[in-house]
């Protein structure tokens, strides 16, 4: 997905990402993946319109709001999970899963919800995500 660790130039892929689409801008894959996340989450234009104030802001779980760059990113990650069904059978899970709500952004929640959980296992116990898991989570929505 991503090429860098950095935070800020994380950050400024998704700006970057955001200005070429509102300018009409040729886009790469990733960066038309990005924007396409951003606009389906119209809480986050606002903050994608002012890059200034959003690049060196932190988002902590005592301020009470998400930060817009995790839950992007999450979407991002399930989007290219289903792309490569990786893991394996995930791509028939999320479809099964989206053709039961009819709402693919909604579909998009409820998987990354269940990565969320198993990357935050995974770290706990300071291992890889467990794939087994992780799909298991998925099963239990269907």
């Amino acid at each position: 997905m991503f090429f860098s660790q950095n935070r800020d130039e994380l950050r400024q892929m998704f700006i970057d990402s955001w200005r070429k689409f509102r300018e009409n801008q040729p886009m790469q894959p990733l960066e038309q993946l990005i924007a396409q996340a951003i606009k389906a989450h119209p809480e986050y234009h606002t903050l994608f319109d002012d890059p200034q104030a959003l690049q060196d802001k932190d988002y902590t779980p005592e301020m009470g709001q998400a930060n817009p760059f995790l839950h992007l990113g999450l979407h991002i990650a399930v989007q290219e999970q289903i792309a490569a069904d990786r893991p394996a059978g995930i791509r028939a899970l999320y479809q099964t899963l989206a053709a039961r709500s009819g709402d693919a952004h909604a579909t998009d929640h409820r998987v990354a919800e269940c990565m969320a959980e198993a990357i935050w296992t995974a770290q706990r116990n300071n291992a890889l995500p467990d794939e087994a898991a992780y799909l298991e989570c998925l099963k239990k929505q269907v």
